[in-house]
C-alpha cells in the first residue's frame, strides 16, 4: 500500500492533476489487476449476506416505499434494465439500486467497517449489480467483470474509512460510499482514468450531508442515505461517460470538502492505496453481523449474553456502566446526550442506536431478534424500562486507543461492564469483538453467510428459491451476463400483498 498525504490547496497553488486524490483513485480503480482467490469468495459472501437482509426487510415500509417509486419510473428505453428485490419487473439501473439499496441498509444487519470513520461497504453491491444487468449484455460483461468492480468498490470506500474522518465534523458517512460506487462503477465498466476521476469527484460532490440522519429521531431517512448515494454513484458516472466533469480538485480544493466541511484549510489526512499491480484487499478488512443491530453494539450483545447468568435476577442490579470508546460513547451511548435513546416509544432506527436499550434487551432474553427485539410491546416493558434506564456509558481512553488501533490483534469494538448490584456486588467482564468477527469466537464462514440467509429467509420465500438463489450466487463468478438476473429473488404474489400500501407519490 501507497499512503497518500491529503490536503487543501489554495486556487493559485500549482497542483497537477495527478495529484488530486480522485485521480489515484481512479487510476487504483482502472489498474486491471486480478483478484485474489480469497476476496472473490469474500465478495460472494457478502453478495449473499446483502440478499439475506434485503429478504427479511422487502415487506417493510420503507423498502415498500422505495420499490413503489422505482416500479414507477418504469423500464429504461435502452439496455435491460435491473432487478428489484422481490418483483419480476425490471427498471432503470439507478432505481434498482435505489430501491435495493434501502432493502440491504433497512435492518441495519449487513457488513461493517470501523477506523477513522464508520461505513457498510456492502452498500456499494446494489448499484454495481444493477448497472452490470442492465449494460451487462451489450458489453459483454461477465462474473468475473462484477467480482473486480464490487472489489474495487470497496477498496476505495474502506481506504477512504481508514484515512478521512467525517463523523468529527458531523458529516454523513455515506459521502466516503458514493466515490466507492463511482470507482467500482468505473472497474465494471472498464473505464479510463479521466472518465472514472470525473466521476468521482460528481459523486462526492452530491453525497455530502450532515449527520442529523443518525441523530437524535432518527428516521427511516438512515436506510434511504446509502442507497440515495448509489443513485447518485449511477448517475455520476452516467454523465462522465457523456463527457460532463466535476468540481476539482474536489477533496483539496480552495473550496472543496476538506477546506469546508473537514478539517479547514489546514487539514491533513493520509489515505492508503493499492500501488500499481497491488491487489485489492479492502474487503478482506470488512466484518459483517450476527445481529440486526448497530455495529458498535455486536460485542455488546454477545458480552450481556454471556453476563446473563452470573447476574442472576437481574431486579438486584443497582447499575451498569459500559467502559467504551469514545465512538460507542457518543455516537450509541450516554455520550450522545440523545433523550430518545431512553424512550420506549422510539423508532426502530432510534433503538438501534442505543446501547443502553440494547444491552437491556439482550442481557433480559439472552438473544437478539431483528424485529421481536425492536417490537413496541417489547421496548415499552416495564421491567426493561426499569433495567433500560440504569445504563450508562463512559469513555476510556484504552478502548479509544484500541478502537483505531492500526494492530487488528487489538483493535476493539466492545466494552467492559460494570455491573452494580443493590447489595455492592460488582460483576465485570468484557468483550472486544463480536463472537462473529474474524478474531471472535465464532468468525464468519461461507456456512453462516448461508444459514443467515435461510433463517432470515424462512417464511418469506420457499426453500426451492433460496437454494436457486444460493446456487446463483456461488456460480457468480463464473456467471455470464444473461445470468446476472438470477441474482435477484423474487416473492410470491401472496407474499408481496403483505407489504404495505404505499401512497401514490408524483411519480
Amino acid at each position: 500500500m501507497e499512503n497518500h498525504v491529503v490536503r487543501t490547496r489554495k486556487s493559485a497553488e500549482e497542483f497537477p492533476r495527478e495529484e488530486h486524490l480522485a485521480w489515484k483513485i481512479a487510476t487504483m480503480a482502472a489498474d486491471p489487476v486480478a483478484v485474489d482467490e480469497d476476496v472473490e469468495e469474500m465478495v460472494v459472501n457478502r453478495v449473499i449476506d446483502n440478499a439475506a437482509v434485503a429478504v427479511a426487510s422487502v415487506l417493510r415500509r420503507p423498502v415498500s416505499s422505495a420499490r413503489a417509486q422505482a416500479l414507477s419510473v418504469g423500464r429504461p428505453l435502452q439496455g435491460e434494465g435491473a432487478t428489484v428485490f422481490g418483483v419480476a419487473d425490471r427498471v432503470s439501473p439507478e432505481w434498482a439500486a435505489w430501491a435495493n439499496g434501502v432493502a440491504v441498509r433497512e435492518l441495519d444487519f449487513h457488513d461493517t467497517f470501523l477506523a477513522a470513520d464508520y461505513s457498510h461497504p456492502g452498500d456499494n453491491i446494489p448499484a454495481v449489480l444493477a448497472v452490470a444487468q442492465h449494460r451487462g449484455a451489450d458489453l459483454g460483461l461477465s462474473g468475473k467483470d462484477v467480482v473486480r468492480g464490487i472489489t474495487t468498490a470497496y477498496e476505495t470506500q474502506v481506504n477512504l474509512v481508514k484515512g478521512i474522518c467525517l463523523h468529527k465534523h458531523k458529516i454523513d458517512h455515506v459521502a466516503h460510499l458514493g466515490p466507492g460506487v463511482a470507482a467500482g462503477l468505473g472497474t465494471l465498466l472498464s473505464l479510463d482514468p479521466e472518465q472514472i476521476y470525473q466521476a468521482i469527484g460528481q459523486a462526492l460532490h452530491t453525497t455530502t450531508a450532515t449527520r442529523q440522519s443518525r441523530k437524535g429521531e432518527i428516521s427511516s431517512w438512515k436506510a434511504h442515505a446509502p442507497a440515495f448515494a448509489g443513485k447518485m454513484g449511477i448517475e455520476a458516472v452516467d454523465r462522465a461517460l457523456r463527457g460532463e466533469g466535476a468540481p476539482a480538485p474536489i477533496w483539496e480544493g480552495e473550496d472543496g470538502v476538506i477546506a469546508w466541511l473537514l478539517d479547514g484549510p489546514e487539514g491533513e489526512y493520509t489515505v492508503p492505496l493499492p500501488e500499481p499491480g497491488e491487489p485489492k484487499r479492502g474487503i478482506m478488512d470488512t466484518y459483517t453481523k450476527e445481529h440486526s443491530a448497530e455495529y458498535q453494539s455486536q460485542a455488546p450483545i454477545d458480552l450481556a449474553r454471556r453476563m446473563r447468568d452470573q447476574v442472576g435476577d437481574l431486579s438486584q442490579i443497582e447499575s451498569i456502566v459500559l467502559h467504551t470508546s469514545h465512538h460507542t460513547h457518543y455516537v450509541i451511548g450516554t455520550g450522545s446526550g440523545d433523550p430518545q435513546k431512553f424512550d420506549p416509544h422510539a423508532s426502530r432506527e432510534t433503538l438501534d442506536h442505543s446501547v443502553m436499550y440494547i444491552f437491556a434487551v439482550a442481557l433480559e432474553d439472552g438473544t437478539w431478534h431483528h424485529e421481536h427485539s425492536y417490537a413496541p410491546e417489547r421496548a415499552q416493558r416495564p421491567e426493561t424500562i426499569e433495567l433500560w434506564r440504569k445504563i450508562s456509558t463512559v469513555e476510556d481512553p484504552e478502548w479509544t486507543r484500541r478502537y483505531h488501533s492500526e494492530d487488528p490483534a487489538e483493535k476493539a469494538f466492545g466494552a467492559r461492564a460494570v455491573i452494580t448490584l443493590k447489595d455492592g456486588t460488582v460483576i465485570e467482564d468484557e468483550l472486544a469483538v463480536a463472537d462473529a468477527h474474524p478474531l471472535g469466537e465464532r468468525p464468519f464462514e461461507r456456512s453462516n453467510y448461508v444459514e443467515k440467509f435461510r433463517t432470515l429467509a424462512e417464511g418469506v420465500i420457499d426453500e426451492a428459491e433460496q437454494n436457486r438463489f444460493l446456487d446463483a450466487a456461488e456460480n457468480l463468478p463464473a456467471m455470464s451476463a444473461a445470468e446476472f438476473g438470477e441474482l435477484n429473488i423474487r416473492f410470491s404474489a401472496d407474499t408481496l400483498a403483505c407489504a404495505p400500501q404505499i401512497p401514490r407519490g408524483i411519480f
